[in-house]
């Protein structure tokens, strides 16, 4: 790639294009001279619509074929939501940055306006989230969850259409398409805990690259960097994606790095739950070890149910 040239891979739905186009702004702010381009490429995840995520091999699907470009160096960097990063990064590549974070929570959009506690019994509520369903499901066992998916105006769509009482989205992917007016309201994370990296705009490229690296690292944001790293660690000690219900959630205050689990069966009969505080330099550590705590507790029956025993688990 030329010296004064950058190219973004990214995937081509409506809020994958605002994150690209967002990072691209920043880019420029910070280098003017910069001629930065966006690329879209179509990845699995976006070309199979009607089958469940964790049917066809999970998260992973949404940034394959970028990362694939990437390896070829038709792109320079891929801009992705966190929450859809795998675990494990092909060899080369690395996520250099996370930008500052949204609103990590989830938020419901009632058909008729109605919050959560006012969804009539045997109400019918839409997601494609494996750990939405479960942790809703042990808060409200009377309420039906429908499987949905897609982009945001398609999910928006299929509520009216099939009549569904409510669906549950991303606040941050809601506020970031201008969509607030829709939002009846923020799901409280005791009720139901956020994916991880849920909110934050993660940043991969080349680990050698180091015109690329220099570019970028300044959209870092470290509070979010290392709320985010303590998520990740826990999930990865639980071998988890979209195939498995898992929330994390970790926050910096004062200092203090909180990281909070939760892994609940499908059915919601059964829910673990734990946290862990420490200083943010041991985010990596502290999200390790709230995932063995996870696993001592008995987390590690509903895994392997799902995905099937480990012997590094």
């Amino acid at each position: 790639m030329e010296k004064d040239r950058l190219v973004i891979g990214t995937r081509g739905s409506p809020l994958a294009l605002w994150q690209a186009n967002w990072v691209q702004s920043l880019l420029l702010e910070r280098h003017p001279k910069l001629q930065v381009e966006i690329r879209v490429i179509k990845t699995s995840g976006d070309k199979i619509q009607d089958v469940p995520l964790n049917k066809i091999g999970g998260k992973g699907l949404f940034v394959k074929e970028i990362e694939e470009a990437m390896l070829r160096k038709e792109v320079d960097i891929a801009v992705h939501s966190m929450k859809d990063v795998p675990m494990k990064l092909p060899f080369g590549l690395n996520i250099s940055v996370i930008t500052e974070r949204e609103s990590p929570f989830d938020a419901l959009v009632s058909r008729k306006g109605l919050p959560l506690a006012e969804i009539p019994e045997g109400g019918r509520i839409g997601t494609g989230s494996l750990r939405r369903m479960s942790q809703l499901k042990h808060h409200r066992p009377d309420l039906e969850m429908v499987p949905l998916r897609g982009n945001v105006g398609t999910r928006l769509d299929k509520m009216e259409r099939e009549g569904l009482d409510g669906i549950i989205l991303a606040a941050s992917g809601l506020h970031r398409m201008g969509l607030d007016d829709r939002i009846t309201e923020i799901i409280d994370p005791e009720i139901l805990l956020p994916a991880m990296g849920q909110g934050s705009v993660g940043i991969e490229a080349r680990v050698y690259d180091h015109r690329v690296q220099e570019l970028i690292v300044p959209l870092d944001h470290e509070v979010t960097h290392f709320t985010v790293e303590a998520e990740r660690a826990f999930v990865e000690v639980l071998e988890g994606g979209c195939q498995v219900p898992i929330g994390a959630y970790a926050t910096l205050e004062g200092g203090v790095l909180t990281v909070r689990g939760r892994v609940a069966s499908l059915d919601g009969a059964l829910l673990y739950k734990w946290d862990r505080q420490g200083p943010p330099a041991d985010a990596k550590k502290l999200g390790r070890e709230l995932g063995r705590d996870l696993l001592k507790m008995g987390a590690d029956k509903i895994l392997d149910e799902l995905i099937g025993p480990s012997e590094t688990r």
